[in-house]
């Protein structure tokens, strides 16, 4: 009887209250914050976009319906084989985003939602600001390639269409933002690259710079696989 009153006393003192604020947090929270909500990839980036993300991963149609809410033109992709050792599945190629990519784009559904995130809401965002011109065009190194990761016998998460290389930025004003040149130099190229990487850490899965290793001293690299880093 005693061990019953402890655990009904217990249950009253902490449990409710915590329902309670679980309860308001969910009623009350924008969208982006809460879990629960649907997702538009229009809202800006919140404390839930991640989780959200990665739940587009597992849901395919909900995935193609979120981008097609967005006015991205693309085209699905057959999946292929299975048992290959390199694929695409769930994979599209993007045929128009907001900002134009240097080289053709074939990704899984997910990956190209969480880049039309990044690029909506850091990457264009921090050029106006901090530059005052427009993003022209996204350098890129592609995405779908089947490869190991560097120096290892695993395959990347290029190898099934899941991430993305970025090498620098194109401005309307005829101004290259590039990676290689200018992560360590300072200055507002300095702090719009910091700034992208940054704010691309709350969206994928996986981003890797200059400071992780040699690989990545000239690029960006994006995913949303299973591990979660942020270098």
């Amino acid at each position: 009887m005693a061990l019953q009153k402890a655990l009904v006393r217990h249950f009253t003192l902490l449990v409710l209250p915590l329902a309670l604020v679980v309860g308001v947090f969910l009623r009350f929270a924008p969208p982006q914050h809460n879990p629960l909500a649907p997702l538009d990839l229009n809202d800006r980036p919140g404390i839930a976009s991640h989780f959200k993300m990665t739940q587009l991963e597992r849901h395919p149609s909900a995935c193609f319906n979120a981008l097609d809410a967005t006015g991205v033109l693309f085209t699905p992709l057959e999946d292929s084989p299975r048992g290959e050792a390199c694929g695409k599945y769930d994979a599209l190629t993007l045929d128009r985003s907001l900002t134009p990519y240097s080289a053709t784009l074939s990704m899984t559904c997910g990956q190209t939602a969480s880049l039309y995130l990044w690029e909506r809401h850091v990457a264009r965002p921090a050029a106006v600001e901090i530059f005052g011109s427009p993003i022209a065009r996204i350098e890129t190194y592609g995405s779908f390639s089947c490869r190991n990761i560097a120096g290892s016998d695993r395959k990347s998460e290029h190898a099934r269409a899941n991430a993305v290389d970025i090498s620098g930025f194109r401005l309307e004003d005829g101004r290259l933002i590039n990676v290689e040149t200018h992560w360590d130099n300072g200055g507002k190229e300095g702090e719009f690259l910091k700034r992208v990487h940054t704010g691309a850490c709350r969206i994928f899965s996986v981003t890797l710079g200059p400071d992780y290793n040699a690989a990545h001293a000239d690029h960006f690299h994006f995913d949303m696989g299973n591990a979660r880093t942020c270098r």
